[in-house]
């Protein structure tokens, strides 16, 4: 192509929308004060064939389908997406000689994996000598924003989300403008997940892919179900979760939209329990910024324990209760039916995370980094921070932890938050005749619930003590 006078590459990378997205904006803004300009949209897709530790079939489907959506949705713009596949700074290098351009503009990604990326794009953007800007888009907050009085990072909560809560809001900003983007730089075609050399995923109860599609589900959620939220975000049984979680973790939706959606919820209660399930649903933001400031401030929980307590803890060797675990057969009726909805939906309602989690770390003994792993395989929002979190967590190891020594019942979790087994049978359609209360506690007389569904593989009761027992030896002799 000829080259432009002043062409902006914007280099998509987990934003892929066109409203409230900062280097989008300012690239079409650069490109309206230059009266010649041109902004040339990018997606650069990995390289990696077969297998990844910490993505599968189902989160590349999602994105295949979200990287669709943004092409056409760029089109209404002005603007063409242009898709390579490599390393991305030798690609962004190749675009650059191609096409002339002058500047580059890219949104941040807050994990330690994007970070290295972006320091290598940086560097060759400099050394080429054209203008490089970064730009904060991934959390309402940045991990410098929300600090201690003495400037340090938290290490709970509680005291964070105050200061967060408090802290002045950024407002969305507007579509850009037309993007006039050059029609003849070279492409590759819309990916599918034969790029990666995997299988297309088995189903089709998934949310649907888009920028479209997610607003569409944050009209339902403002609509209503945040405002009932702290009272149905326990219950799988019920559409009590917004199910946004998936269109934050590819940036279908901008945190400041769904901010800013929520706010206006909130003006407009018109009960003080309608506004206190606002305030829960956003106090659920505050959440996932927390996890990504403990990321960005302590990269090394993604192979150690937060908490230097419980480094060098003992687990079990993997075997046939792990695999039991993942599959949904471990005759824990509730267990099973999260891993089933995991593995049929590339979701799980963040009840049975916890409960799932919670049980492979205290019930089984298996170390929490090979369910973290696991989970990052399966989830269509597999978010490396809160992944980790909330694994963390459930381990006893982590951040603002759950005690070693409080561990959650299968059986009680059960009845508590599926107390009609609702949930439980619409997973394990097996159990679906047989009284809710029989699915609450292990099979009194030893005998399977039905004909091939398992016993539950472990005794809550006797795992609960030799956990207690392995976490107490490891505090003893660690100190």
């Amino acid at each position: 192509m000829a080259p432009s006078r002043s062409l902006a590459i914007h280099w998509f990378r987990r934003d892929l929308r066109i409203l409230d997205n900062p280097s989008l904006h300012h690239a079409s803004l650069h490109h309206a004060a230059s009266g010649s300009g041109a902004v040339l949209p990018v997606y650069i897709l990995s390289d990696w064939k077969g297998s990844h530790l910490w993505t599968g079939p189902k989160r590349q489907s999602f994105l295949c389908g979200c990287i669709a959506s943004l092409a056409k949705n760029l089109e209404t713009i002005g603007g063409r997406l242009v898709i390579r596949s490599g390393s991305a700074p030798e690609e962004l290098a190749k675009l650059i000689a191609e096409t002339g351009a002058k500047s580059l503009y890219f949104n941040r990604d807050p994990d330690p994996f994007g970070r290295e990326v972006e320091a290598k794009v940086e560097a060759m953007a400099k050394s080429l000598g054209i203008e490089c800007r970064g730009f904060h888009d991934v959390t309402l907050h940045g991990p410098e924003e929300a600090l201690t009085q003495e400037g340090k990072p938290y290490r709970v909560f509680t005291p964070y989300s105050r200061n967060w809560l408090n802290l002045p809001k950024p407002e969305p900003l507007p579509k850009p403008g037309n993007l006039h983007s050059p029609q003849d730089v070279k492409s590759l075609g819309l990916p599918t997940n034969a790029h990666w050399s995997l299988p297309e995923p088995e189903g089709t109860d998934w949310v649907e892919a888009g920028e479209r599609a997610a607003h569409e589900r944050l009209k339902t959620a403002i609509g209503g179900r945040v405002q009932h939220y702290q009272l149905t975000r326990d219950t799988p049984a019920e559409a009590g979760t917004s199910r946004l979680s998936q269109d934050l973790r590819f940036g279908l939706l901008s945190p400041r939209t769904i901010y800013a959606k929520a706010m206006q919820a909130r003006a407009t209660s018109c009960s003080k329990t309608a506004g206190e399930g606002v305030d829960t649903f956003i106090k659920e933001l505050a959440w996932r910024e927390f996890y990504m400031a403990i990321l960005w401030h302590y990269p090394n929980v993604l192979h150690e324990e937060f908490s230097p307590d419980w480094r060098g803890l003992w687990w079990e060797e993997p075997g046939a209760n792990f695999e039991a675990w993942k599959e949904g057969r471990t005759g824990f009726p509730i267990i099973d039916a999260g891993m089933r909805e995991l593995l049929a939906t590339g979701f799980m309602h963040n009840r049975l995370r916890m409960i799932t989690a919670m049980f492979l770390t205290k019930d089984l003994h298996i170390d929490w980094r090979l369910g973290e792993q696991f989970f990052m395989q399966h989830l269509l929002d597999g978010e490396i921070a809160s992944n980790n979190g909330g694994w963390q967590w459930s381990a006893g190891t982590g951040a603002d932890a759950a005690p070693y020594f409080r561990i959650q019942n299968p059986w009680t979790q059960a009845k508590r938050h599926d107390p009609q087994a609702l949930y439980i049978k619409r997973w394990l359609p097996e159990l679906k005749d047989l009284p809710a209360a029989q699915l609450f506690a292990p099979p009194p007389d030893g005998k399977p619930l039905v004909k091939g569904y398992p016993l539950p593989c472990v005794d809550h009761s006797t795992e609960r003590d030799r956990t207690l027992a392995i976490f107490k030896k490891h505090r003893a002799g660690s100190r």
